[in-house]
């Protein structure tokens, strides 16, 4: 299988992301990919609470999903959606982050709402409280495809390898994880990280990424890392996406997962211990 992973500057405008991605998707098909992966929050990225109020939607009503299902559809591709900011039912009123797994059929295989929530001071002039805006989800995908089985992350997730073990021993082979990662913290961890959570699993990992300073109408804007990373089931970086916007290509070999774990099975090494 050859996947794509689209880097984008998402602004706060749903709309005007949605043609972004909708061309490039044309472009990664153009270049061979039968599955493409978007970042985190691909329809609206914004720090701005009462703008999401009045651009953001609940999924049934939700432009850009209902669009992209079509888009899979039309270019006969698997589709990972990173995530989409969504409106939820919940008395307080706080947002999903919720990433789709949409067969080429337009067919919606998976969900799954981000458990870990990102609020943390990584400098003075940077903060963040995710868990104020959004809700965190509670349940791990694990998601099947003819070319492989998926394990479903999003962003700040990266930072709790029992998540992608639990995932791995499900039977993930590709963990996906979809980002809007801090330069800052980017810069310090990112290669880091998913080089960890593939060596510890066995798995690829797949992070799309979104990447600059995001064009806002309203509130703070925000920077983001970039270089979306394809790490093989060995830890290495097979593809880094740089800062730009643009397609990472990669072909996946899942002869490469089993390899990596009959070399070092330690997803069957478990022992029970006590303490502390």
């Amino acid at each position: 299988m050859r996947a794509a992973m689209l880097q984008l500057t998402s602004s706060d405008q749903p709309a005007d992301n949605l043609a972004m991605v909708q061309g490039m998707i044309a472009d990664a098909v153009v270049g061979g990919a039968g599955f493409v992966l978007t970042p985190e929050v691909t329809n609206c990225l914004s720090s701005s609470r009462s703008h999401q109020q009045s651009v953001l939607k609940h999924e049934a009503d939700d432009a850009t999903l209902a669009a992209l299902r079509e888009t899979a559809q039309q270019h006969d591709i698997w589709l990972s959606l990173g995530s989409l900011a969504l409106k939820t039912s919940d008395v307080d009123g706080r947002f999903a982050n919720r990433q789709f797994l949409i067969a080429p059929s337009g067919e919606i295989v998976a969900r799954y709402d981000k458990i870990h929530m990102f609020d943390v001071d990584v400098t003075p002039e940077e903060t963040y409280r995710e868990s104020d805006g959004y809700r965190p989800g509670t349940q791990a995908v694990v998601a099947k495809t003819p070319f492989a089985m998926l394990g479903l992350t999003i962003c700040y997730d990266l930072r709790f390898p029992y998540l992608h073990r639990r995932l791995a021993k499900a039977g993930a082979e590709i963990l996906i994880a979809p980002a809007a990662f801090s330069h800052v913290t980017g810069a310090a961890h990112w290669h880091a990280l998913l080089q960890a959570r593939a060596i510890e699993t066995g798995c690829y990992v797949l992070a799309p990424a979104q990447t600059g300073t995001h064009p806002t109408s309203k509130g703070k804007s925000r920077r983001t890392y970039g270089h979306s990373l394809v790490v093989s089931p060995w830890g290495e970086v097979l593809a880094d996406g740089g800062t730009d916007v643009g397609i990472t290509f990669v072909d996946l070999d899942r002869e490469k997962v089993s390899k990596a774990r009959r070399q070092v099975p330690s997803l069957s090494h478990d022992r029970e211990f006590d303490g502390p």
